[in-house]
Formats: C-alpha cells, sequence, structure tokens
C-alpha cells in the first residue's frame, strides 16, 4: 500500500467536508513556524514571555471542551458484545446515520490539515503508522510534539505499512449535543467531531493508541497499555525496568520523571514514557515495551518543583499550555505551584482573576503539551527500537483506605486480577462526579476498545506466551489516617517503593509477609523510620483489614457479573480465592 491510498482518503473526505484548502504536514519547523503564527494572529494562541518560556504559548479553549467526554465516546463494533459493558456502543450502521452527516461541509471555510504520524520509535518493528484529517491547527501543532509527524511516517506507507489507521477529526461548532468520539475496530478508523480538547482531537493519543491499539493488540499478540515506563538504576548500575498503569491524575507522570531522594546513594530514574507502553513478547520470553510517543500531555495543576521538578524543567521552552492562568509579565501560573499565589492573573477563560475570587485561576484539567526529549531523565534507551524488557508491572489507585502502600500478587493470574478489579477515586480529568470509587481496570475503564472480560483472557494470555512474565504489584500512595491525613510523603520517596520492588524481583520474598491479599513489605524494608513515620502510622499503612476487603471482594464481584461469559474462568477463581483467605478461620 503507498501513498496514493491516504491521497485516495483524503480526497474521499474533501468531498464532503468542502475545506477551502488542503496541506499536507510534513512536521518541519518551518511548517510549524507558519502555523503558530496564524494562530497567534488569530487567537488561538497568545505568545508566552519569551525570555521565561522561549516558544511557549498559551491556549483557551471553549469553555465546554475542556476534558475527555466518556459518554460520548463509543466503540462501533459490528457486535455490541464485542464492545462489552464498560463501553457505549453505537453500531457502525448508526454511526454513519447519526455522527457522519456532523462532518458535511464542518470544513468549508477552513483549512484541512492531513497529517501523518508515527506511533513508536522511527526504526521499531513495533511502531504503527497513523494519519489525522483536522480543521484544527492547534491539532497539529500538539500532534507535531506528541508523535513523529510528516515525511517520516509517509515514508513508513510508501515502504508498504498496509495498516495506517485513518482518523478525522473535525471541530464542527464545538457544540457538546454535537460532539462525538467513535472508534471502529474492524475498520481501524477513528471519527472525532465537535471537541477541540487533547484527549478528544489528538487522535493519536487515546484513540488510536489505545482503544484502536488494544484491538490490533488482540489480533495481533501484544498489548496496547495505559502505562508508564521506567528504569529504576542501582548503586551497582544495572537497571530494572518498571511499567505502571495509574487512572488520570494519579501520580503516574510524577512518577515517571522522579527525582531520587537517593541520588547521592547512586539510585536513579530513567523515563522511558509516562502515559503509553506498547508491549511484545520478546524472543527471550520476556515483556518488551515501547512508548509509542514522543511528548508529554501532563495535567498542570499540583505540577511543581518539589512533585515534579523534571517535568518543570521541560516544560519551560517548546510547549503548549492548555487552560492554565497567565500572569501579568506573561508567564504562566496553575494553583500548586512553587511560590506565592500570585495577587492577579488572567484567568484559564482570560478573565482577571484575583484568590478572592474564590474559583480556581487554572482549569483543574489544564495541560503542558512538551517533548519527552526535553525530559532531564529521559533514558538514553527510550528509543531503543525493541523497548525495554519489563520486569515488573504496578497498578495503583487512589484509595483513602482498605488498600496497603504497596503488596505483591502471588503469581501471574493473581496479578491479572488485581489489575482487573483495581479501583480508584474520579478526578477530573473526565466528566463526571468528582471522589466517586469506580473500578477501572488496568487503568483502561475509558481506553479498552473492546470487550474487557475478553481483555482480561489476551493478559492472561500474554503471560502464559512468557517463560518470564513481569511481577505484578498495587500501590496506593494516597492512604489516609483518621484525620484525613496522607500517611504516605509521596513524590520522590516513592523510590523507596521501587527499590523494594526491585528487590522482590531480584532477591524474592526475604522482605515481605504474606496477607489474604498478597505480599506487603516489612516497614524496615520500606525505611518508614527513615522518614519520621511513626509505628502507628507504618502499620496503618501496611495494613489489611478483614472487614474492608470482605466489602471489597463484595464490591467486585458486583463488578465482575457484569462481564458473564466473557469473564475468564481464571479471574472467578482468584475472585473465590481471595474471599475464602478473607474467610474467619473457624476451630
Amino acid at each position: 500500500m503507498s501513498s496514493s491510498s491516504v491521497e485516495q482518503w483524503v480526497d474521499e473526505v474533501a468531498g464532503f467536508t468542502h475545506p477551502e484548502s488542503v496541506v499536507w504536514c510534513d512536521g518541519s519547523d518551518a511548517e510549524n513556524d507558519r502555523l503558530i503564527d496564524l494562530m497567534v494572529s488569530d487567537g488561538t494562541l497568545i505568545r508566552l514571555n519569551q525570555e521565561k518560556l522561549p516558544n511557549c504559548f498559551l491556549h483557551r479553549s471553549n469553555p465546554q471542551d475542556v476534558a475527555r467526554t466518556e459518554h460520548l465516546t463509543f466503540i462501533c463494533s459490528e457486535n455490541p458484545e464485542d464492545a462489552g459493558p464498560t463501553n457505549n456502543w453505537m453500531s457502525p450502521t448508526d454511526a454513519e446515520q447519526k455522527i457522519r452527516p456532523l462532518f458535511n461541509n464542518a470544513m468549508r471555510g477552513r483549512t484541512m490539515y492531513v497529517v501523518p504520524y508515527l506511533m513508536g520509535p522511527a526504526s521499531s518493528p513495533y511502531a504503527k503508522v497513523g494519519v489525522e484529517i483536522t480543521d484544527s491547527p492547534y491539532v497539529v501543532a500538539n500532534m507535531r510534539i506528541m508523535t513523529r509527524m510528516g515525511k517520516v511516517a509517509l515514508d513508513r506507507i510508501n515502504a508498504g505499512a498496509d495498516d495506517w489507521v485513518p482518523g478525522l477529526h473535525s471541530l464542527g461548532d464545538l457544540s457538546p449535543d454535537r460532539r462525538f468520539i467513535a472508534h471502529f475496530p474492524e475498520k481501524r478508523t477513528i471519527w472525532s467531531v465537535g471537541s477541540g480538547y487533547g484527549g478528544n482531537a489528538l487522535l493519536g493519543k487515546k484513540c488510536y493508541a489505545l482503544r484502536i491499539a488494544s484491538t490490533m493488540g488482540r489480533d495481533q499478540g501484544w498489548l496496547a497499555e495505559h502505562m508508564l515506563i521506567l528504569g529504576l538504576e542501582s548503586p551497582e548500575g544495572d537497571i530494572t525496568y518498571i511499567a505502571g498503569a495509574f487512572p488520570s491524575a494519579c501520580g503516574k507522570t510524577n512518577l515517571a520523571m522522579l527525582k531520587s531522594p537517593l541520588e547521592h546513594e547512586g539510585w536513579k530514574v530513567w523515563t522511558i514514557g509516562e502515559d503509553i507502553a506498547w508491549i511484545n513478547v520478546g524472543p527471550d520470553g520476556r515483556f518488551w515495551a515501547i512508548n509509542p510517543e514522543a511528548g508529554y500531555f501532563g495535567v498542570a495543576p499540583g505540577t511543581n518543583k518539589k512533585t515534579n521538578p523534571n517535568a518543570m524543567a521541560a516544560v519551560s521552552r517548546n510547549s503548549i499550555f492548555t487552560n492554565v492562568a497567565m500572569t501579568d509579565d506573561g508567564d504562566v501560573w496553575w494553583e500548586g505551584m512553587d511560590g506565592a499565589v500570585p495577587q492577579h492573573v488572567t484567568d484559564w477563560q482570560g478573565h482577571p482573576w484575583t484568590p478572592a475570587n474564590g474559583t480556581k485561576a487554572a482549569h483543574p484539567n489544564s495541560r503542558f503539551t512538551t517533548p519527552a526529549s526535553q525530559n532531564p531523565v529521559i533514558s538514553s534507551h527510550w528509543e531503543d527500537p525493541q523497548g525495554v524488557p519489563i520486569s515488573a508491572i504496578l497498578f495503583g489507585g487512589r484509595r483513602a483506605r482498605t488498600v496497603p502502600l504497596v503488596y505483591k500478587a502471588f503469581d501471574w493470574e493473581h496479578g491479572v486480577f488485581l489489575g482487573a478489579t483495581m479501583a480508584s477515586e474520579t478526578t477530573a480529568a473526565a466528566t463526571g462526579a468528582v471522589g466517586v470509587v469506580r473500578r477501572d481496570p488496568m487503568a483502561m475503564l475509558p481506553f479498552c476498545g473492546y470487550n474487557m472480560g475478553d481483555y482480561w483472557g489476551h493478559w492472561l494470555e500474554m503471560g502464559h506466551r512468557a517463560s518470564n512474565p513481569p511481577a505484578v504489584f498495587q500501590v496506593n500512595w494516597f492512604r489516609t489516617d483518621d484525620q484525613g491525613r496522607y500517611i504516605w510523603p509521596g513524590f520522590g520517596e516513592n523510590l523507596r517503593v521501587l527499590r523494594w520492588v526491585r528487590d522482590q524481583v531480584r532477591n524474592g520474598h526475604t522482605t515481605s509477609r504474606e496477607t489474604p491479599v498478597g505480599l506487603v513489605p516489612t516497614p524496615e524494608a520500606i525505611g518508614t523510620s527513615d522518614l519520621g513515620l511513626s509505628a502507628q502510622d507504618a502499620r496503618v499503612l501496611f495494613d489489611v483489614d478483614r472487614d474492608d476487603w470482605l466489602r471489597e471482594a463484595e464490591d467486585q464481584d458486583a463488578f465482575l457479573q457484569k462481564f458473564g461469559k466473557h469473564l475468564p474462568p481464571e479471574i472467578r477463581r482468584q475472585h473465590q480465592a481471595l474471599q475464602h483467605r478473607l474467610a474467619p478461620v473457624t476451630a
């Protein structure tokens, strides 16, 4: 297949969207400069203080278009069972009748941009090609940071890549009433209309790299996961690669870019990826992961020099900020940033703001888009064609109680069960209520492109194919005491948990004790006393309360029942085994 197939598709789309002109993007600096100048002149972007933030810009989105809209996101498989109970399903025929007409004349008076892009390192056999058509220059500028865009992707198509994924995006009129994000797994096609927000509009990100790629992985024998990838370097110089699945705003980016507080002892963390991992079983029987992205689309509020100093360094140039506040001298600001709260800024909607307003100056889901190469701790192996070998997988969520700081699964099947039943308290990254506990299997609830029960079956199969699958752990940085205070300091100190994970992978169970839910570390193994935590705090941090867990098991059961015959028997057996281990011992 050659670029003529792309040209044919572009001509077809232009035939019903009726753009004023068509621009094929090459990803060059000159092209980007032209686009930036265009957006600055029409107000889409604001040029920030170039002395403080060289080549950085601010974008303010429509106030009704500030987050992923899961209720308007659909899997359009032929069979509703293939979408499963956790996805919204729409038949391809209904999508053709309901969504497709919204693109008619949608680009009239606008430029259509054709954006060929590569997901994954250019030399990797695991990389995949996509082509996004969009009428948003903001999307083009972000895709240039987030992917390898332009000629590198077209070259791959011309070389015979026949599984390129077409993605059609239009801002439409930005009305939530006419907003849809539709995925067609059989055709491997994406439609998105009515939103300019990152996760809805940067189609290489969640739409392709997770929803469509997860179905490709199912069919081709690999995994597309909502996971960070990091390398933990020990004082001896060896590196242990760890993947981690965390729902949005649960510290995933901070962990992936962690600045080690024990660097003076020789412990360092290197970033391979901070959001998405594509995982294959290598010839050596291990899991090997690549980061398909080239940039970071991170949550700004709460990011500062304590929580994520490496992110702060990365975003200081060549970055696009979305829905943050702007200071009077053209710098950016958001809640949780270092230093005193400014007495006056322009808020994310362009209005004057002072602390007396009582509102957020930056939107809680405001973002930065920045090149991965600017991360001070980017791994020298982040673009290795074969990826990096994964020794451990972390599943994490935001839980005030029940779940210990960290515990290890008994084996691979138990680990898949931990991922299948993980839960977290909701955040602002998705529209809906905040603070409600919801099951978010493998942090893929909004992103799995097919039936979640079948997805767990695929996970189990991947582990059986691997002669040396990763060890699996669950983590929870957010355990609180009776006063609602976080017990664990988190951020850089999470290195202590990573260090224990490495020890478990390499040396077995010497620094752990068995509980009904898994293997928890001894407080000494984590170094709680070094952090000044009391014995009581340490006890709560690793506590497995039987009553809490019986309630947890009951809630898990209600969730698992949704999957009917698609629930793998191994997952049901693991749940029964947990209930058995929790049952009171009778004389």
